[in-house]
């Protein structure tokens, strides 16, 4: 067993690529994180107001847990409010995107498959 104090996961600033503007990334688990796992990717994004990222898909199944804020998770046939305690499904291969609103900024857990 290992103990995560998400304090102790560094935020790095990521900008360009899918995203609109500058996040806020911590990466708990997976490939160059504080818990290296094999099975699955763990990490905390936080979004400025405004700030989104582009549609997009995964290779593997997403949950987008939602913490903070006020935001927006939309498919291709709809954008769905997304506010603290809600959690959207992704499956695998879905076009996508997720962000803040231009009035809130916006924090969620995103965790995908790995394996």
């Amino acid at each position: 067993m290992k103990i995560i104090k998400l304090d102790e996961a560094k935020v790095e600033k990521t900008e360009g690529g899918i995203f609109t503007g500058t996040v806020g990334i911590q990466r708990i688990t997976g490939v160059d994180a504080l818990i290296d796992s094999k099975d699955f990717s763990v990490s905390i994004v936080s979004f400025p107001k405004g700030i989104r990222n582009t549609f997009h898909t995964h290779d593997r199944d997403q949950l987008l847990w939602i913490l903070s804020g006020k935001g927006i998770v939309a498919t291709e046939k709809e954008e769905v409010p997304a506010t603290s305690g809600m959690a959207f499904f992704i499956p695998a291969g879905e076009r996508h995107w997720h962000g803040a609103t231009k009035e809130s900024e916006f924090s969620h857990i995103s965790i995908i498959g790995l394996a």
